[in-house]
């Protein structure tokens, strides 16, 4: 997604950050988050109060004869209603480089907000959930599908697991759904690249593009990859995470939209507490620090959840 319209930085001083690092923050979000690489933009109302209506069909057009009534086609579109919610990070940031480097505080928040905004928006998009396991933000979300597939059920004399995204596209296709990408766990990686036919020979060789810091990552089964550590469950460095055992998510795309709210909300703090992932409180003041409390708002609706399948495999560490 190209974001191109002038943005600005909410609530904090120009001489320590740029006004305009809105965008490059909210690009690299888009690019960091397999979801948002598959699923198709829409808008988004910045007022968390305000529902955006959302088509999630194509309008059917039909013949019509000279002067003959004109075919009705809208009770044929699912229309969905996309409200902003909103996501939170805060940042401790060393004050040598807050005050005397505002480059390097600028550097800071491009590297980490489109990271850590990506990560909660595939968790909660995903599994429904917070990053902590709450319930999630987003009422409608991927892993509720009915329709499920158990990685290695095939044989490798019947395709191994080249058979199994097979079918599991089969069971999308069959009900008139088209099956456009797939979402997958990066530790789905290593056995996609392993996989290989009776010969020996290497049978999933396009599912990474190297040279790339962005979730899109090639394509599996003829349609395009994006990788995500939030579809297992599993985040690196989250005590409070565990691994669910989904492997991948793959189906009909269009039936999935997102919105993102273009301004962010930034505070800036070297007064405040704040407490860890271990439950340790720490001071600002104490510690030399800058706390950076940024907010933004995302959107997100799906059409019909069955229009995509689920890839299980066994929880690591079982």
């Amino acid at each position: 997604m190209a974001v191109t319209a002038p943005l600005t930085l909410s609530n904090v001083d120009g001489a320590l950050l740029p006004r305009t690092i809105t965008a490059p923050i909210f690009e690299k979000s888009v690019e960091a988050s397999a979801v948002m690489q598959l699923a198709r933009p829409a808008p988004l109302a910045l007022d968390a109060t305000t529902s955006v209506p959302i088509p999630m069909d194509v309008p059917v057009a039909d013949w019509v004869g000279q002067a003959a009534k004109k075919p009705l086609s809208t009770g044929g579109v699912d229309v969905k209603q996309m409200q902003a919610k909103k996501v939170a990070v805060l940042i401790p940031v060393a004050m040598e480089v807050a005050k005397t480097n505002a480059g390097g505080l600028y550097d800071q928040l491009q590297k980490d907000l489109p990271t850590a905004f990506a990560r909660a928006f595939d968790h909660a998009t995903i599994h429904g959930k917070t990053m902590k396991g709450a319930t999630g933000p987003f009422t409608e979300y991927l892993a509720a599908t009915s329709n499920s597939v158990a990685l290695g059920t095939a044989t490798q004399a019947q395709g191994g697991i080249w058979a199994d995204f097979v079918n599991g596209m089969a069971e999308v296709v069959d009900s008139d759904w088209d099956y456009t990408g797939t979402v997958a766990d990066h530790r789905l990686k290593p056995s996609l690249l392993l996989a290989t036919d009776t010969t020996g020979r290497p049978i999933l060789v396009d599912t990474q593009t190297p040279g790339t810091n962005m979730a899109a990552a090639g394509t599996l089964i003829g349609e395009p990859l994006a990788y995500s550590r939030s579809v297992s469950g599993k985040q690196r460095r989250q005590s409070t995470s565990v691994d669910t055992g989904l492997r991948a998510i793959g189906g009909d795309w269009s039936q999935a939209a997102y919105g993102v709210g273009m301004d962010i909300t930034v505070r800036i703090s070297d007064q405040a507490t704040y407490v860890d992932e271990e439950g340790g409180v720490h001071s600002a003041f104490q510690e030399n620090l800058v706390l950076i409390l940024a907010e933004a708002y995302y959107g997100f609706v799906l059409g019909d959840v069955d229009a995509f399948v689920k890839y299980t495999g066994t929880p690591s560490g079982s």
